[in-house]
């Protein structure tokens, strides 16, 4: 049986592999974001996404726990204005992000890395077959997020809930965030942190068909 790793403490991407009916684990990477952003020095959003969820990745499926396994690292960044907006951890810094997105529309990226942990032929003897690819590859899903106008007293009182506070972009789509997004251009699982589509594009260079996690005694 295949094994999925997922390299994210994020409720709403283990939440949405459920959903899809995807087996999965979660093991959670120790990555310090800043310090892999100032090693590379990468300031692009959608680059960012992509090195982001790289390091991620790579951080897990060098863990004992990862051996045998498939891990896929994910990470968002909201392109506003020409800016990288992360989490903004802080009621100050995402009362001011929502009030200049308000009525307004900007870009989320989604970086997405899958790294093959399973053995390939240069690991066994001649007379052991080999699942693993070694594949270690990487894409990012993006869309583009439609704000309705939000009142000063709206704004206040999603803040006051903490959920805007870690999130990529201050909101999310599929919580009490969704009731300020007019539309989506694009995937909207990318908006929630990991297109299942682009899992599954993934998934084929490591000779694995999505149809093999699927959890088929949830359905």
């Amino acid at each position: 049986m295949t094994r999925l790793i997922l390299a994210s403490q994020s409720p709403a991407r283990t939440k949405l592999l459920t959903e899809a009916g995807i087996r999965h684990e979660v093991l959670v990477s120790d990555v310090d974001e800043d310090a892999v952003q100032a090693k590379y020095g990468v300031t692009d959003a959608h680059d960012t996404a992509l090195l982001l969820a790289r390091a991620k990745a790579e951080a897990v499926a060098a863990l004992p726990e990862a051996e045998g396994a498939l891990v896929i690292g994910c990470d968002s960044v909201f392109e506003f204005d020409g800016e990288s907006h992360g989490k903004p951890y802080t009621a100050d810094v995402a009362r001011e992000r929502m009030l200049r997105m308000s009525g307004s529309q900007g870009v989320l990226h989604t970086g997405h890395w899958l790294v093959d942990c399973r053995d390939t032929a240069a690991d066994l003897d001649d007379d052991e077959t080999a699942d693993g690819t070694g594949a270690t590859v990487g894409a990012v899903s993006s869309a583009e997020v439609h704000f309705a106008e939000m009142a000063p007293q709206e704004i206040e009182a999603y803040i006051a809930t903490g959920e805007p506070l870690h999130c990529a972009g201050s909101f999310t789509i599929d919580g009490l965030g969704g009731a300020f997004i007019r539309k989506v251009d694009g995937d909207p699982h990318a908006v929630v942190g990991l297109s299942i589509s682009t899992l599954r594009d993934l998934l084929v260079h490591a000779n694995v068909g999505i149809t093999e996690l699927w959890d088929t005694a949830i359905q």
